[in-house]
């Protein structure tokens, strides 16, 4: 089987979506596609060159999601919830060649609005989210910082994202840092959390490495923590959420980009608020 287009994707991510009640996340919607198209591992952990933790298809999938999205059959809200339009709720399926020359148009005549007379070509839409310069620029950064300057970064983040009591207790050569912390829910539930963080440029991290990590869980607390700068094969997901067995908690070098930007932690976003109504979106419920 090869590696199928982002054009190829557009209904299958619709009929994803549909079975997902009209929206999902990310991961969620990849996950359904993957399903429905029956793309075997091998196809799925093909990596996307430089650009992160995300695979090759997912990368494309990104861009399914932004052509549908320019063409009004998705859209999406601030927390990265992706979801049918009323548009895309009344057709059962639709010509891909229709919605990329749709977008070519849409670009060519935002172009002209802007007196910029040029053919179209793939650097006209911006960039998918997950995708864009900045994340490339960060994690380089945090591949450069030292073990004992990226270990109180993370522990930073745990801070900010509501831990308490947050120890180190072991280090390796190359920056990985193992750790434990609790983690306190609406201030009355809390959960002892053993976590392990890799930093890893390329490897990405196996079944085997979540289960020796589950291994050490035993008896210690209540939850893990695995987090990596790089990703994790399809096998080590499988194994953090095997039936009968403690389940693990992953984050990705995406994840993490993710969390630093929610946090503001070292990024500085300008947001320009704009808002508009739209009746015809509550109509559509």
């Amino acid at each position: 089987m090869k590696l199928p287009t982002y054009d190829e994707m557009m209904n299958p991510l619709l009929n994803s979506l549909k079975e997902l009640g009209g929206s999902g996340t990310i991961d969620e919607i990849n996950e359904k596609v993957f399903n429905l198209m029956q793309l075997p591992n091998n196809i799925l952990e093909i990596p996307h060159g430089d650009k992160g933790s995300r695979s090759e298809v997912e990368y494309r999938l990104a861009w399914t999601r932004t052509y549908l999205k320019r063409a009004g059959f998705l859209e999406n809200s601030s927390r990265g919830i992706w979801s049918l339009t009323k548009a895309s709720k009344d057709i059962n399926e639709l010509n891909p060649k229709d919605v990329v020359n749709l977008v070519r148009s849409i670009s060519k005549s935002e172009k002209k609005e802007k007196n910029e007379i040029s053919e179209f070509d793939s650097n006209d839409l911006d960039a998918p989210e997950e995708f864009q310069d900045w994340r490339i620029t960060l994690k380089n950064i945090l591949f450069d910082i030292k073990p004992d300057a990226f270990e109180r970064l993370f522990k930073r983040i745990l801070r900010e994202s509501g831990f308490h009591q947050v120890e180190v207790t072991g280090k390796s050569g190359d920056g990985g840092i193992d750790g434990k912390g609790i983690f306190r829910i609406a201030g009355f539930i809390s959960f002892n959390v053993l976590f392990q963080c890799k930093r890893y440029r390329e490897n990405s991290i196996t079944a085997s490495e979540i289960r020796d990590f589950r291994g050490a869980l035993q008896g210690r607390a209540d939850k893990g923590l695995f987090v990596t700068t790089s990703s994790f094969t399809r096998d080590a997901v499988k194994e953090a959420t095997r039936d009968g067995a403690p389940p693990i908690d992953l984050i990705d070098g995406d994840a993490l980009l993710d969390k630093l930007k929610e946090l503001k932690l070292g990024l500085d976003i300008e947001i320009v608020e704009k808002i508009e109504i739209k009746k015809e979106w509550f109509d559509s419920l």
